[in-house]
């Protein structure tokens, strides 16, 4: 099966799930992002596409033995042969080592081996990405697919219809001030997210010899600068060509060393590839912790949720949802938020309605008045 057939098959898991228990920015992660950094890795081995990994040029004839020693072992650049122009150098990075010691040779060489772990590391990022998104759907449970089921703008009989509100109705008055717990561990995956996404960005520097955390302004700085002053940090990052020495026996049995000038071509995908992740890392960071601020804002500030749930369902008037909100917990509150995204909105605004009449009266025959107390979070 071709690489195209399997980016194909990625399509359905982008698909939305009929119950949304969780935030857009939440299922950026877990969809979006696992696709592309799977996306990516299959392309990676896509062999078809973009032919051999490395191509090496050498005066031995044993070229498939070189091409196989220099992916196996590392090829290298020469860090300050980035800043001299074609002529001087064959390509940036490249050119003779000769004026160096064996000692400088060591400082001034970059040595590039991890052209062997992209596809296996994007892999991996993958799975992380997945992470808090797993954690949720064990503290989830199915939860809000079983309330909402039933009462999705589909046609129903209304027997069927008008049971199932009696039944959400009874359940959010019989455990009110019990959902904390749930709103709760849901935000801690969010949370989870975006130490996840900002960790990963310190992850793919460290894997990329630190070069990745200013991978971003300085492609956009380079795009900015005059033909004859700028150098592609691209080409820094992820070389097109670099060297590799292979050593082997001479005719009287004296070492002998050959110098090979080593084309990479994945490295011109791997340079589109990281620069995409890069910026795309940078706005989900940013989006979560935007998301983060706001769960505290509602945390701190309980006037604000009836606001972000009319302003999520506006069929239900202010007032309604008001008094809900000030005889309920946080918890019950983010139910009920979740709730109006899963099931039709005239049905959503009769069971809140109702709701709110039976809060009232349920507030109102109890004798202590503790179980619906407005006080609480």
């Amino acid at each position: 099966m071709s690489a195209i057939a399997y980016i194909g098959g990625l399509k359905a898991y982008l698909a939305r799930g009929e119950c949304i228990n969780e935030s857009s920015v939440f299922r950026l992660q877990y969809q979006f992002t696992v696709v592309l950094l799977l996306g990516a890795s299959i392309l990676l081995t896509a062999a078809e596409f973009f032919g051999a990994p490395i191509n090496c040029i050498t005066s031995l004839p044993q070229k498939n033995v070189i091409n196989t020693y220099c992916w196996i072992h590392s090829t290298f650049t020469i860090q300050d042969y980035y800043l001299r122009e074609r002529g001087l150098v064959a390509e940036p990075g490249v050119g003779a080592p000769n004026s160096y010691s064996d000692e400088e040779m060591e400082e001034r060489w970059r040595f590039h081996n991890y052209y062997q772990w992209v596809v296996f590391f994007l892999f991996f990022q993958a799975a992380l990405c997945y992470i808090p998104k797993f954690i949720w759907n064990n503290f989830e449970g199915g939860l809000m697919e079983t309330i909402a089921s039933g009462l999705r703008p589909v046609l129903y009989k209304e027997e069927d219809v008008s049971a199932r509100k009696n039944t959400i109705i009874e359940y959010i008055v019989k455990h009110i001030r019990m959902h904390n717990g749930y709103v709760f561990k849901y935000w801690l995956c969010e949370l989870l997210s975006f130490i996840n996404i900002v960790g990963q960005l310190f992850l793919i520097d460290k894997f990329l010899g630190g070069a990745f955390l200013t991978y971003g302004p300085r492609v956009l700085e380079y795009s900015e600068m005059d033909q004859e002053e700028r150098v592609d940090p691209m080409i820094y990052v992820f070389p097109r060509m670099t060297k590799c020495h292979f050593h082997k026996f001479g005719s009287s049995g004296t070492i002998e060393r050959a110098d090979a000038f080593c084309l990479l071509p994945l490295n011109i995908l791997n340079e589109k590839v990281f620069i995409t992740i890069w910026f795309w890392y940078v706005i989900l960071a940013a989006l979560l912790g935007a998301i983060l601020l706001y769960r505290i804002s509602l945390f701190v500030v309980p006037g604000l949720r009836p606001r972000a749930m009319h302003k999520h369902n506006k069929s239900v008037p202010i007032e309604t949802i008001e008094a809900i909100v000030n005889k309920t917990s946080i918890g019950d509150w983010w139910i009920l938020y979740v709730l109006s995204s899963n099931i039709d909105p005239l049905i959503y605004r009769d069971i809140m309605t109702r709701l709110s009449k039976e809060i009232e009266t349920a507030n109102s025959n109890n004798a202590y008045n503790s179980p619906y107390s407005s006080s609480s979070v």
